[in-house]
């Protein structure tokens, strides 16, 4: 659960600049969004391999 928290930490952490792009209109901020969002896609993609390490592990177990 750990992980699922730095997910959704990542993800506020990115909304004043989501509210500065789209309602003030500050073009900086917009490359602040897109950045984080790479940034969201490799965590992303970290979860992603750490749960199917898990579940490889947990089914090498059940069947040694």
């Amino acid at each position: 659960m750990d992980q699922y928290q730095k997910l959704v930490d990542f993800v506020k952490s990115l909304e004043p600049d989501f509210h500065k792009f789209y309602e003030k209109g500050q073009s900086a901020a917009g490359t602040r969004v897109r950045k984080g969002l790479s940034e969201l896609r490799k965590l992303c993609q970290e979860i992603r391999n750490n749960v199917q390490e898990v579940k490889a592990q947990r089914k090498a177990q059940k069947n040694p």
